[in-house]
């Protein structure tokens, strides 16, 4: 079978047809499931709600929720969106929902780590793509242990994000009752709702809808714009840091999906094609392209959900700013990536222990004591 690279420009010039096709087909579904999750939630029963949502009361149960959820269905566009929808809803504020945006950024970073341990029987190989894949997690960490508690005592995402949001909605009440902007596809979502008629089942189907329509959107998005670009410009991409961050941004934005972009890192760093250091802007950058996906979700959704949106815009970019701009700090992710690597190269199980503790154990443990 002919690689991507030796098809003739024929075929290559069908299949990106193709991928258009299918890219605007995700996008459509992408607009109704995330309606369909608005309308459903806003349905569910007010103690279904209640229940649903009383662990977000406690900030720390948030994160963690927002982290194991990502990283059991390994998409955080789709977290996020779903987010950005039950805020839509009325369900939940946007302060509870900060957290749970937070919780999602970190939860996102399991991929590239699994990525890596497809070295795990290359010793050396495995060190440098265990660094790389774990580079994400240690990023996103430190951005929260910083703008985690700000946002607490001070609330300065979620008032940011209001006055910006009141920017592109001056007449919204953000405290008050919950303005929807109606979508075209509100119609069929409402009949949907009225034929199944348990809002519960809708809201189920909707977040798999969700889920669906961004890894549709993601590979096609890929295959018709990135594919043959990152390879043709991966040797200029990480000559400059403001270059790095760029593309790496840019190239998320399009597929919608910090996984795929940072997944992308581990084999150029694994084969020696790039080092740990030059690649960390790239990743930085991945963090603040991949907020598109709650971005799109909020467009025709209530000003809160907007705010949230822009919340966590402003949680990738303060983060990157903040580490990026402190050289002492900027290099604490890569020897703290680098130290991981070297350990788990020594004994594969810390690698393993690492994942199951981050990723699900702690997690998981927190939120059954917390809510007993």
């Amino acid at each position: 079978m002919e690689s991507w690279e030796n098809q003739e420009p024929e075929l290559k010039q069908g299949n990106k047809g193709k991928s258009y096709l299918y890219m605007l087909v995700a996008f459509l579904l992408f607009i109704f499931a995330i309606d369909l999750l608005t309308v459903s939630m806003s349905q569910l029963n007010n103690s279904v709600a209640k229940d649903l949502f009383l662990a977000t009361k406690n900030p720390f149960v948030s994160l963690f929720i927002g982290l194991l959820m990502t990283a059991l269905i390994q998409s955080s566009s789709t977290v996020t969106a779903s987010v950005v929808a039950v805020v839509a809803s009325g369900s939940m504020t946007l302060e509870q929902a900060v957290p749970l945006v937070m919780g999602a950024n970190v939860g996102t970073t399991l991929t590239s780590t699994l990525v890596s341990f497809s070295y795990i029987m290359k010793k050396k190989a495995f060190k440098r793509a265990l660094s790389a894949g774990i580079l994400h997690d240690i990023f996103n960490i430190l951005t929260v242990l910083i703008l985690l508690p700000l946002e607490l005592y001070f609330r300065i995402l979620s008032k940011l994000a209001v006055f910006f949001a009141h920017i592109f909605a001056p007449n919204a009440d953000f405290e008050g009752e919950v303005v929807f902007h109606k979508v075209f596809t509100r119609p069929l979502t409402e009949w949907i709702n009225e034929v199944i008629d348990i809002p519960f089942l809708t809201t189920i189907m909707a977040v798999f809808l969700v889920f669906g329509a961004i890894k549709l959107l993601a590979s096609s998005v890929y295959k018709a714009f990135v594919l043959d670009s990152f390879k043709d410009i991966s040797n200029l991409i990480f000559k400059k840091t403001v270059m790095a961050l760029i593309y790496g941004l840019f190239f998320t934005a399009a597929v919608q999906s910090s996984t795929v972009t940072t997944s992308l890192i581990v084999p150029l760093v694994a084969n020696k094609k790039v080092s740990l250091k030059k690649v960390f802007p790239f990743i930085v950058g991945a963090n603040i392209g991949t907020t598109i996906t709650a971005a799109i979700a909020a467009i025709y959704k209530s000003e809160a959900a907007i705010a949230l949106a822009i919340v966590h815009f402003l949680f990738n970019t303060f983060g990157a700013l903040i580490i990026l701009s402190i050289p002492s700090v900027r290099n604490l992710p890569v020897k703290l990536a680098l130290y991981m690597g070297t350990k788990s190269a020594e004994s594969r199980l810390i690698g393993f222990a690492y994942i199951l503790l981050a990723f699900f154990i702690i997690p998981f443990l927190l939120i059954y004591f917390s809510n007993d």
